[in-house]
């Protein structure tokens, strides 16, 4: 979070380790900070898991856990007029009520207090594109499941360059997703630049401030242009239920294809091939770009069921 005063303070540990030494001294860690109180905002996770931890806060000393309730109220709810399930922001916003009203659909919440000195380093990064209506692409993914392949996402750019002449692209990610970026660029006649690797996340979230929509798959750079009202595209995979993690905002154009192995929650499919992601063409995004760049279709998720 950078200097952004949103937190103030964190206790490090070893991300599911079952060492009982080092969880012996995370618990004692927390009984001299002695909280008056732990929210609990962690991930849908087995209810094992989460008497497991509020046991592990009671060892800890903390007397008082918000968040965490009944099993079937920990769960995502699940709407059948829009057959999409709760969004996790708004799963978690309930469970904490009891601190407030969260306010997740407001887009004021997820103001992320970037300052000036990222604003210029993504002002630095896009250099001369700044002075074209931008696109921006994250094409990447560290989940192969979520992958929708950087063939796709080629002639995907090439057919936008053509829709939209005048138009710069700007491609996000990690380092190690250089190469695909490039690859996905190819196509692209007009002024663009890879950025993958050149910036950190809120330098990234400052530089999609600029961009008429954004363009990738299920992933982080996703949620930073949704936290700063950038309209999103993705092709989104059925990993998890649909609705889960889609980003927040009025203006994203999510394509979800619902399989009978929706849900799987793997990082590698083990279907072959892999069809609530290979199912989806590039027709069909192209659609869902030209709804996100005209602005007059709204919030939409398509779902196809097959």
């Amino acid at each position: 979070m950078g200097d952004s005063g949103l937190v103030h303070g964190y206790m490090r540990y070893s991300v599911g380790t079952r060492n009982p030494l080092e969880l012996l001294r995370l618990a004692a860690e927390i009984r001299r900070f002695a909280p008056d109180v732990v929210v609990y905002l962690m991930p849908i996770r087995p209810w094992r898991a989460i008497k497991r931890d509020r046991q592990f806060f009671r060892v800890a000393g903390v007397k008082r856990v918000i968040g965490i309730a009944a099993e079937h109220q920990m769960k995502p709810r699940f709407y059948a007029a829009t057959g999409l399930f709760e969004r996790e922001a708004v799963r978690l916003a309930r469970m904490i009520a009891g601190l407030g009203d969260a306010k997740p659909a407001e887009l004021a919440n997820w103001d992320l207090v970037l300052n000036e000195q990222e604003q210029r380093a993504a002002d630095e990064a896009l250099g001369s594109l700044r002075e074209f209506p931008l696109i921006v692409c994250g094409p990447g993914t560290k989940m192969p499941s979520k992958d929708w392949g950087q063939d796709n996402w080629r002639v995907l750019l090439g057919r936008i360059d053509a829709m939209y002449p005048g138009h710069a692209l700007a491609l996000v990610g990690a380092m190690e997703e250089f190469d695909f970026a490039e690859h996905a660029a190819r196509q692209w006649t007009g002024p663009w630049v890879n950025l993958c690797g050149r910036l950190g996340p809120r330098e990234t979230a400052a530089m999609l401030a600029n961009a008429r929509i954004f363009l990738g798959p299920d992933s982080g750079p996703m949620h930073l242009a949704a936290s700063v009202g950038v309209p999103c595209v993705i092709p989104f995979a059925g990993v998890w239920p649909a609705g889960v993690w889609f980003p927040q905002g009025i203006m994203n154009q999510i394509v979800y294809h619902k399989t009978s192995c929706s849900g799987c929650s793997l990082e590698k499919c083990n279907v072959e091939g892999h069809p609530c992601l290979t199912s989806i063409s590039v027709a069909e995004m192209e659609a869902a770009v030209d709804r996100a760049m005209s602005g007059h279709d709204g919030n939409r998720t398509i779902i196809v069921i097959s």
